[in-house]
């Protein structure tokens, strides 16, 4: 296999960084001044926020104030570079990983491509289910559902209506808390004037979780207002409930119903991509691979993994770290200082996680937080969400466009980015 271009042999040792999630990202921008070669490799050439994807679902946000540019990150370091490449195998007695745009040899190889939806063996859901890992996928569930209700405007057969008005989501974390929040908000204050032709009394948004309760990962007050919070929106929440297969129009529950519905939204799981190259022995639960302290995989001299595809078993968190954007950019800041220290001949730092909470909104002034000993919901909540989603995300322009689209949507309950924006001849048929 021919050689990735363009990439001069470094007179500093490289770093190979395969993902630029939040990991990713954060461990190339404490690189990039640190006398190392950093090469970033991703299938997209943008870092994206994906806890405000769902807001680009909703039309709350448009694209690029959540995505920004890995060449704008790395302008005027002439140590850096970015392809945009899938990662196929590494060959770690050789040092070089292969791609589908050539091999690259590295020092140091560092794997955070994060991780994919899990439809658990179900082929149905898998080609048929909508699903929010990126912003095309966003994307597509905006311009879907909205092409549905254009088509309910056209239809007088009653199941066929019902179909295309129903919102179905599985899966009651986070993303899917918030994003049947979100729907409801549009049901309760935009679609009615968008398509004043049509009875919203038969639309329902369902949101189904598998296990006891929605944000499981949250403290039980938490989750118990967060469901609270769903049903005055109107959400019927189901849990202990399992979605079993879906054929495009007709959903099969667990409890033998059935439901009808064009829209169905999978956020019940995640799991990784193994690659060529790592032992069967090295991973672990989910696809994860496994790695110690220092986020180095054992028996790989040099090649470590951090982020959501890394699992680190410590007596505190025996199934690994949680899943979150704070365990992926604690990770990167520690394995970056750690490579600096080897630099100069120090000692690296084991990894310790800083739990500093969890939020999550379902809607306007609905918010709850875990910080610790203090839980609190409401309106404060809320607006801690918003302050720490603003404050995240990459770029002085970024920040600015989504407090510029958030201050309109809160003050006219009228976001107008309902456009359905699509390649010709790519229009998904629900007929």
């Amino acid at each position: 296999m021919k050689k990735i271009q363009n990439i001069p042999d470094p007179v500093y040792k490289r770093v190979i960084i395969v993902g630029g999630g939040f990991a990713g990202l954060k461990l190339s921008r404490c690189l990039l001044k640190s006398g190392y070669q950093i090469v970033l490799l991703d299938q997209n050439n943008y870092h994206q926020f994906q806890p405000l994807l769902y807001q680009v679902a909703t039309a709350g946000l448009e694209p690029s104030a959540i995505s920004f540019p890995f060449r704008r990150l790395l302008q005027n370091h002439k140590r850096a570079h970015f392809r945009i490449a899938e990662l196929q195998k590494i060959d770690s007695n050789k040092k070089k990983v292969f791609t589908n745009i050539g091999s690259i040899e590295y020092d140091f190889l560092v794997i955070a491509t994060g991780l994919t939806t899990n439809f658990f063996g179900m082929k149905n859901i898998a080609e048929k289910a909508l699903t929010m890992k990126s912003v095309s996928d966003a994307l597509f569930i905006r311009n879907t559902i909205l092409q549905n209700y254009e088509a309910a405007l056209n239809t007088l057969d009653k199941h066929n209506k019902e179909a295309y008005l129903n919102i179905v989501i599985v899966g009651g974390g986070p993303t899917g808390v918030e994003l049947a929040g979100a729907i409801a908000e549009m049901k309760n204050f935009i679609l009615p004037k968008d398509y004043p032709e049509l009875d919203f009394s038969l639309m329902s948004i369902y949101l189904f979780e598998a296990s006891p309760k929605v944000l499981g990962s949250m403290s039980e007050k938490s989750s118990v207002k967060a469901k609270a919070y769903l049903e005055k929106l109107g959400v019927k929440v189901k849990t202990e409930t399992v979605v079993k297969d879906f054929d495009g129009k007709n959903v099969l529950l667990s409890d033998g119903k059935r439901l009808l519905t064009f829209n169905l939204v999978w956020s019940a799981g995640v799991t990784a991509t193994i690659f060529d190259g790592i032992d069967k022995d090295r991973i672990g639960t989910g696809g994860r691979i496994l790695v110690n302290r220092f986020n180095e995989i054992e028996g790989y001299k040099n090649v470590y993994a951090i982020g959501d595809i890394a699992l680190m078993k410590t007596e505190k968190f025996p199934s690994g770290h949680p899943q979150v954007a704070q365990t992926a950019i604690q990770q990167a800041e520690n394995l970056g200082n750690n490579l600096r220290k080897m630099k100069v001949g120090k000692p690296s730092k084991v990894f310790k996680y800083r739990d500093k909470g969890s939020l999550a909104t379902i809607g306007r002034h609905l918010a709850v937080a875990d910080l610790g000993i203090f839980k609190f919901q409401g309106y404060l909540a809320w607006l801690l969400w918003s302050l720490v989603h603003v404050m995240s995300i990459v770029g002085v322009k970024n920040k600015l466009l989504v407090l510029i689209d958030w201050s309109w949507n809160y003050f006219t309950y009228d976001p107008g980015l309902r456009l359905m924006i699509k390649p010709k001849g790519k229009t998904k048929s629900t007929t």
